[in-house]
């Protein structure tokens, strides 16, 4: 890219980019004021190095804030926390009774012993919607044609509903 084309084609990827690339890692870091940072500091890698394909620049986006809040954690002595707010990020926020504690846990197990069993696209994928990501960061982040991004969803929720079904018939 030519160099005084430089500044206005950051500028359109910093305005469309941006809230979600905020949103992500203010999830992530559960502070806005650190996760306002962060961002800036993945712009401040676009504008510096940014990547070859500029219209695949959503998955660079994506690799490089996850790196950028990893070494946030790591910085902070606090990387076992972003796990834990991983996990929290997609389970009830309540405290629930010993009974029903122990047996979240087990269909928590239950369930990631599943997922490990899917193939690592149809786990990334399914990962990916319940985390709030549209279709089209998807089928970015996994290389794929948008319009397949629904099916390829669909299928795997199929999958991931038959291993449980069966992974519950053998507990029993």
């Amino acid at each position: 890219m030519p160099q005084e084309e430089r500044p206005a084609k950051f500028q359109a990827l910093f305005r469309e980019h941006y809230p979600s690339v905020l949103r992500k890692i203010t999830l992530l870091v559960g502070d806005r004021a650190a996760a306002e940072d962060l961002t800036q500091d993945v712009f401040l890698r676009l504008y510096r190095n940014p990547p070859e394909d500029l219209e695949r620049v959503g998955a660079w986006l994506h690799r490089v804030l996850t790196r950028i809040v990893y070494d946030h954690y790591r910085k902070s002595g606090r990387e076992a926390n972003l796990t834990e707010k991983l996990q929290a990020m997609s389970e009830e926020r309540s405290v629930p009774s010993n009974e029903t504690a122990v047996i979240q846990n087990w269909e928590r197990d239950v369930v990631r012993s599943v997922l490990n069993k899917l193939s690592e696209r149809d786990r990334n994928a399914l990962l990916m919607k319940e985390k709030g990501y549209s279709h089209a960061e998807i089928a970015e982040a996994l290389q794929v044609n948008p319009k397949i991004v629904g099916t390829l969803l669909m299928r795997a929720a199929k999958r991931l509903k038959k291993n449980l079904l069966t992974e519950e018939a053998m507990e029993s």
